[in-house]
This record gives structure tokens, C-alpha cells and sequence, in this order.
């Protein structure tokens, strides 16, 4: 452990060094304001190493806190701590803001300095939200973190992209006021304290429980995004560039499933059993429809799009059924999805820089003049699709085990997304990848150059390292997952 305020540095360099960089001005300066928000960026992702180096693996108590009174009189606190539950997000949202300011680099040519300054910004707030103790300081984090991916969305995106920003901003805003509600009930029951950990000990009746859960299900659901409050994604993906897809995807979508396990399984737990059912059925709807409805994709962002609300889907299942493996897969499957959906959305990104089309049909024959791109998006694709030695696979393959545990039929319904992933991935491959060379356009595309070459290489990296060897992970997260299952299991009543 160490004295040095690592979590408000996660949070505060990244934010006050995005203001920085917004104050080179205008384009003139844009080569600066590249340099700067890649320095800011590298900073940021620093700072969270030793959360990893120093973080001990063998209690699930909360490490690296930071304790001071924010407004005193609604015992408001600015509380921050990470255990083995979130510790991991922090730095892969630090990590995934590196690779959005390099992608970035050269296809983003105005309005550059706010462009880069609304990623940095919104990774500090993000990181926030993953430490944040205190429910209002999680509120706010968790609102506030809408402003810059809406701008990003709004201001950088696609033709239709000011209808996709109000809609992803309607969407998440109507469900974070349900979770409002819940907070202020909380504050009120546990005699004025906005603590998350204070919260976990409240002996609630079953009614306000199930109440509570709801608020949270709809406010957190919106987020991951599960079934049927999913339609913001495939547009807001859409519409987004390329680096807020990214961040969406690897980042935007942990935060609700993150929620499910710091406020609705340890605050009602006893309405999380009961209504585990109902969260099942909706993670397999989405898991199976979803991975059907990704399968008739004709524009390569959506199937991506559909295809993470799918794997999401996975991740809701694992937390439902109450035992280690599922509990643990699904934070695995959390972290691989940030690698593979993010580097998936690079892919795109690099042809609509050449093409400036997403549609499958305009694409056929890119290994001919892509060779080193090609052997880049298989692996992505692949590793999309569950195969083994990739990160895909660590994941769902233990929620499947977890499945199988806890129901053999929810194994086996679950197990289909194997079968579903590899059809879409694949089947979106092989038309954009292999065959004859479609076209001229395709004809002239020019291969990867050095800075595409190194974030793909980087994410490939992430992708084999965490599927040949997953200890490094499930280790920090072992003893955190325990605690909060042996916690789950104790009734409230």
C-alpha cells in the first residue's frame, strides 16, 4: 500500500489534463494538442499501475481508500477504494484511452484539441465511477460521464449521429433517475449515510428490496445494454467514430454490469435471488436473439454492436447464478470483451478511413491488397467468436462451467453463443476478407501503416496473453468474488 492518492491521480490527470489540452485552442495548434493528449493519456495509464503491482491479492477488503468529507452536512463524502471487483477497469480504461488518442491521430482533423480533450475527461470520470464508495459521488461520476461521449457522438459521429447522441442520452439519463430514487431510500434507511459499504449491511425487508432491485435492474440494464432496453447501442455505434465506439463498447458497457455487482447483489441480496430468474431469462434472450439478429447485419458496426450486447448478455448470467466460476468468467469476460470489441471496432475503423463505407457488400478480396490487416481483424474475429487460446474463450467458457453448476439447461442454451459467435464473425469475415477482389475501391486500399500496426499489435498482445494465461487476473479477483458471494448468501431478513 502506499500514501500517495493513486485513485483521485487516475482520476484527476486524465480530467484536469484534458482542460489542458482543450486550451491549445484552435487547429492551428492541433499538432500540440495530439502530443499533449497522448502525454496526458501515457500519465494517466501510469498512475494505475501500481494499483495492479501493490494490490494484494489475498483480502477483499477495499485498498488504496481515500477518505475526506465533501458536504458535511448531507454526510456527502469524497470516498474512493478498489477491490478485486473493479480494481481492473480503472487501469483498462486508462489502457483503452491510449490506443482511442493513437487512433485518433490522423483521422480526426477538426476540432481536434475538444476531440481528444472529451475522451481524457470522460476517462477520468469513468475511472471515477469504478472508485467511487460514496453512492451521490458514484452518481455523479456516473452521470457526468454522459456529457462527453454524448458530445463525442453528437459533434464527431455519422450523418444521423445528433438523433443517436439524444437517444443513447435519453436512454441512460431516465434510467439513472430510478437509481437516484433508490439512493436518497438507502440514505434515509441507514440513518443519513451515503457510504455503498454502510449500505451493504442494511437489513431491508423483501418488499423495498425487490423495489430497490428494480431501480437498479432498469437504471444499470439500460447500460450494459440488456434485452429489451437495447436499442440505443447498434445506433449509437453506428453514428459513433470510430475511438467513441471503442470506448462504448470496452469501457461505456462495464459500467452497468459494474453496478449490478457493487449495488444490486451486496445491498438486496435477498430480492437478487429472487428475481435471478428473471435476469437469466433476459441475459439467454439476449445471448440467442441477439446473436440471430447480429447474424443479418449488413453494416460491419452494427454486428459488432449487436454482437457485444450479446456477449454482455454473458456477462449478466454469470453474476445471476451465484457461484464462483460464473461470478469470476463474467468479470473475465468483461475485460476480454474491452480487448476484442475494441480492437473489432478498430478493424472498421481502418477500412472506413480507406473506403469510407461499413457495409459488408462494398467489401471482398482485402487479403489481396490488406495481407497484414487481414491476419490482424482474424485473430479479433476469432477471438469474437470464443476460440480457445484467445480471451474470448477464457470468459464464456467458465460462465458456461458456472451454467452448467447451477442448471445443465442454462449451460447448454448458454453454450449456443459459441455456435451463433462463430457464424457471425466468421460469415463477416470471410465476405469482407477472402474471394476475389471485389473492386476498384478495394483494389487500391493501401495495407496498415506503423501506427495502425502498433495499437493492433498491442490489443493482439492482450487477446493471446489473457487467453494462454488468465491466472494474472482470476488471482486478484479470487478472494474479492468469494466475500461477495459468502455476503449474497447471508440473508437480510
Amino acid at each position: 500500500m502506499t500514501d500517495i492518492p493513486l485513485l483521485s491521480l487516475a482520476i484527476w490527470v486524465p480530467i484536469l489534463g484534458g482542460l489542458l489540452v482543450l486550451a491549445t485552442g484552435s487547429d492551428r495548434n492541433a499538432p500540440m494538442a495530439r502530443m499533449l493528449a497522448l502525454a496526458v493519456a501515457v500519465a494517466g495509464f501510469v498512475v494505475t499501475i501500481p494499483l495492479y503491482t501493490g494490490f494484494d491479492t489475498t483480502t477483499s477488503a477495499m485498498q488504496f481508500v481515500e477518505l475526506t468529507s465533501w458536504v458535511p452536512r448531507f454526510n456527502i463524502n469524497y470516498h474512493l477504494g478498489v477491490d478485486g471487483l473493479s480494481v481492473f477497469f480503472v487501469i483498462l480504461n486508462a489502457f483503452i484511452t491510449i490506443l482511442v488518442v493513437i487512433a485518433g491521430w490522423q483521422v480526426i482533423q477538426s476540432k481536434v484539441a475538444q476531440y481528444m480533450a472529451a475522451f481524457l475527461v470522460m476517462s477520468g470520470l469513468m475511472n471515477g465511477i469504478f472508485s467511487a464508495l460514496d453512492g451521490i459521488l458514484f452518481y455523479v461520476f456516473f452521470e457526468a460521464s454522459l456529457i462527453p461521449l454524448y458530445l463525442i457522438i453528437g459533434i464527431w459521429g455519422g450523418a444521423n449521429r445528433v438523433y443517436a447522441a439524444i437517444k443513447f442520452f435519453l436512454y441512460t439519463l431516465l434510467g439513472s433517475l430510478l437509481m437516484l430514487l433508490a439512493l436518497l431510500y438507502l440514505f434515509m434507511q441507514s440513518g443519513g449515510s451515503f457510504s455503498i459499504l454502510d449500505w451493504h449491511q442494511l437489513p431491508l425487508p423483501i418488499e423495498p428490496q425487490i423495489l430497490i432491485f428494480l431501480a437498479f435492474l432498469i437504471a444499470f440494464g439500460v447500460k450494459v445494454p440488456m434485452w429489451p432496453v437495447h436499442t440505443w447501442l447498434p445506433d449509437a455505434h453506428v453514428e459513433a467514430p470510430t475511438g467513441g465506439s471503442v470506448v462504448l463498447a470496452a469501457i461505456g458497457l462495464k459500467l452497468g454490469a459494474y453496478g449490478f455487482l457493487r449495488f444490486s447483489l451486496p445491498i438486496v441480496p435477498d430480492a437478487a435471488h429472487q428475481l435471478a430468474p428473471l435476469v437469466i431469462t433476459l441475459s439467454l434472450i439476449a445471448v440467442v436473439y441477439i446473436g440471430f439478429v447480429a447474424l443479418v447485419q449488413a453494416d460491419m458496426k452494427k454486428l459488432v454492436a449487436y454482437s457485444s450486447i450479446s456477449h454482455m448478455g454473458f456477462v449478466t448470467l454469470g453474476f445471476f447464478m451465484f457461484n464462483p466460476l460464473g461470478v469470476e468468467g463474467a468479470l473475465v469476460q468483461m475485460i476480454s470483451h474491452g480487448f476484442v470489441s475494441g480492437a473489432m471496432f478498430l478493424c472498421i475503423g481502418v477500412l472506413y478511413d480507406r473506403m469510407h463505407s461499413r457495409q459488408i457488400a462494398d467489401y471482398g478480396g482485402v487479403v489481396h491488397t490488406m495481407p497484414k490487416f487481414a491476419a490482424f481483424f482474424m485473430l479479433f474475429a476469432m477471438a469474437n467468436s470464443g476460440l480457445p487460446a484467445t480471451s474470448g474463450f477464457v470468459g464464456e467458457f467458465m460462465v458456461v462451467l458456472g451454467a452448467v453448476k447451477y442448471n445443465f439447461w442454462i449451460g447448454f442454451i448458454a453454450a449456443t453463443t459459441l455456435i451463433l459467435g462463430a457464424a457471425y464473425s466468421l460469415w463477416m469475415y470471410k465476405r469482407v476478407v477472402f474471394g476475389k477482389v471485389a473492386n476498384k475501391h478495394v483494389a487500391a486500399l493501401e495495407d496498415i501503416n506503423g501506427r495502425e500496426f502498433a495499437f493492433l499489435a498491442i490489443l493482439a498482445f492482450c487477446v493471446l496473453a489473457m487467453g494462454l494465461y488468465p491466472f494474472p487476473f482470476t488471482e486478484v479477483m479470487h478472494a474479492s468474488v468469494n466475500e461477495l458471494l459468502r455476503h449474497v448468501a447471508v440473508s437480510k431478513l
